[in-house]
């Protein structure tokens, strides 16, 4: 092998390589393209309740945050959220409204997290949180409590292919 082909080697090259990514496997410094923008990963929360996870990604693009949400139930299940403003008192109610249309709870619980980048003050606390839907599943609300704040978010489902993800980093 010449000088070159020693330089270039594919062993070097799968060493320097950052692994691919997966919406399971995202990492703050990643690039995620959505609707033809390119967000940056700048906070990752990582929600365990029992045996079952589920990630949540915080996504910038100059003075836009969006949220993705990524779990893996019987499918990859994959939505965008975005934070609203909606009254919410606990305990949390089985219906709410929001915008004229009907939201129907679809399960709550106790999830603890541990957070990365943006959300590494998140840190093994534990929120109450509550996952709603409209009657045809295509809009959805969540509620999450923060110490005494309850988080509120508007979102609606995606598929992977809607999805270009861009290792940052190994």
């Amino acid at each position: 092998m010449g000088l070159f082909g020693n330089l270039f080697s594919k062993t070097q090259q799968a060493k320097t390589a950052p692994k691919e990514r997966t919406p399971l496997t995202i990492k703050v410094g990643d690039i995620v393209t959505f609707d033809l923008r390119d967000y940056e990963v700048v906070g990752k929360i990582t929600y365990r309740d029992g045996g079952y996870e589920w990630f949540g990604y915080q996504l910038v693009e100059g003075h836009d945050t969006i949220w993705l949400s990524a779990e893996m139930d019987e499918e990859l299940e994959l939505g965008i959220y975005k934070k609203i403003k909606l009254p919410v008192t606990k305990p949390y109610p089985n219906e709410l409204t929001c915008e004229n249309k009907r939201y129907y709870l679809e399960e709550r619980g106790t999830a603890r997290v541990t957070g990365e980048g943006r959300s590494a003050n998140l840190q093994g606390i534990e929120t109450d949180y509550a996952d709603y839907s409209d009657e045809e599943e295509k809009h959805f609300l969540s509620l999450e409590s923060w110490g005494t704040e309850i988080e509120a978010s508007y979102g609606y489902p995606i598929e992977a292919y809607e999805l270009k993800i861009l290792a940052g980093s190994k």
